[in-house]
């Protein structure tokens, strides 16, 4: 968990930091993908993004990793270990509880 409750640049560190390792898997015309692209703007993350629509190789990673190109999926790097994640809910608390705030 990261805490960024300070200002300042401690701040946008521990924002970073929350971010990292962390991929998220997605079309823009998705709904679901809609809702979690709001919260991170709403949480103040900066996470990579991957459009399977128009990335062909984004949507083969998605199918090698995850196992299905369903959308929102995001990806979790963490200790030389991955983890797929889907459902915008179940991403949207994993964020959440990724930043304290």
């Amino acid at each position: 968990m990261h805490s960024v409750t300070d200002s300042g640049s401690g701040h946008q560190d521990a924002l970073a930091r929350a971010g990292e390792g962390l991929t998220l898997y997605h079309f823009r015309i998705c709904p679901f993908c809609i809702k979690v692209h709001w919260a991170i703007r709403q949480l103040g993350l900066d996470i990579p993004c991957k459009n399977i629509r128009s990335d062909p190789g984004a949507r083969e990673e998605l199918l090698a990793g995850g196992g299905r190109t369903m959308v929102p999926c995001l990806r979790i790097e963490t200790d030389g270990e991955t983890r797929w994640l889907y459902e915008s809910d179940d991403i949207i608390d994993f964020l959440r509880q990724r930043v304290v705030v």
